[in-house]
């Protein structure tokens, strides 16, 4: 069973935006956020594309990778991940080829199946209203040839972006992407920071039908993990209290935007609502330092996962931040040596 010392900690934003405040504020709170993750030793920093849904605001996320990009210099940034469905691969490979063209060596490309939004938006993002991710190994193959070598023959190149074979990942929520990417050899990461019930199943299938390829030579599982770590229990327990108004915001179809703490949720949702948050937070860590190893080293003896990706939503960014700076003390911490965590990493 892998150790929190002996693997990478990454993170996942979604460049919340707090009730009162702007886009514009989120997106400072993330290159502020990344910049702090870069100096405590976090290998990467993904950011996530969802669309129509106020309170997220990573709906252009190349941009924003090319934002904290610049930002940083050393962490690896990228997406967590770029709905393929919703864009034309050229597009894509254009993008990313931009990027690493830019900022060589530190950008991923994760990408996903869902359209990240609901069906009258993903209409208005040029899908059919009958789309259900049926294409995504097409366009997934089209987009690899995008970024690979060019043929002779070739006669739509992406430029920039051929020949860059920048590292692709499949995120998933179900087993389909996890078969996908056992078949084509790539690095598999599983959305369980919002939809956990699959995650066993997904990882078991991807590890036992897992074929070697140029990429990737054994298998690699990232899995994402919400996490709110404060100096204490009581505090943490708390401090939650903002993402499950945030799921709650989703299943009742409204705003998510991240809300102050309360004292008491069942002040606020009813039996179903509770039941429907707490089960997509199934696999969520919160709680102070001791509660918070454990529960991950708990999480690692499961899914003997090769990196954890950690989301953290907070009302106030100081918290958020101190979330971070928490988990990254742990890590350390576990380890006279952390630095020998990234050199030996899957890119």
């Amino acid at each position: 069973m892998p150790k929190l010392s002996e693997i990478p900690l990454s993170v996942l934003d979604l460049a919340p935006v707090a009730t009162g405040k702007t886009a514009s504020d989120a997106f400072h709170n993330t290159l502020e956020l990344a910049q702090n993750a870069e100096r405590w030793g976090y290998n990467r920093y993904w950011l996530a594309e969802h669309h129509n849904l106020p309170g997220i605001a990573s709906t252009a996320t190349s941009v924003l990778i090319g934002y904290v990009a610049g930002g940083t210099s050393k962490i690896r940034v990228g997406s967590g991940g770029v709905m393929l469905p919703n864009h034309a691969p050229l597009i894509i490979a254009e993008q990313f080829g931009t990027l690493e063209s830019l900022y060589p060596g530190r950008i991923d490309l994760g990408l996903g199946r869902a359209p990240g939004t609901d069906s009258i938006t993903s209409y208005a993002l040029r899908r059919s209203l009958m789309a259900d991710g049926h294409d995504f190994p097409e366009l997934l193959a089209e987009l690899q040839r995008y970024l690979a070598a060019p043929t002779s023959d070739q006669k739509v190149r992406a430029y920039p972006g051929s020949g860059l074979n920048i590292p692709i990942w499949l995120l998933g929520s179900s087993t389909f992407s996890a078969r996908l990417a056992a078949d084509l050899g790539l690095p598999f990461a599983f959305a369980s920071h919002f939809a956990p019930d699959e995650l066993d199943d997904a990882i078991k299938i991807y590890r036992s039908k897992f074929q070697p390829s140029s990429d990737l030579k054994k298998p690699y599982v990232m899995v994402g993990v919400p996490l709110i770590a404060a100096e204490s229990d009581k505090l943490a327990n708390k401090l939650a209290t903002t993402t499950f108004q945030k799921f709650l915001g989703l299943v009742r179809r409204q705003s998510v935007q991240s809300k102050p703490p309360v004292e008491n949720m069942d002040e606020i949702w009813n039996a179903y609502e509770k039941a429907a948050v707490l089960s997509r937070l199934d696999i969520a860590v919160i709680g102070g330092p001791d509660t918070v190893k454990k529960g991950l080293d708990a999480l690692l003896e499961r899914t003997r996962a090769d990196e954890l990706i950690v989301v953290s939503d907070f009302y106030d960014f100081q918290d958020r931040l101190k979330s971070y700076e928490i988990l990254a003390d742990l890590w350390k911490g576990s380890s006279a040596d952390s630095s020998r965590v990234h050199s030996d990493t899957f890119v």
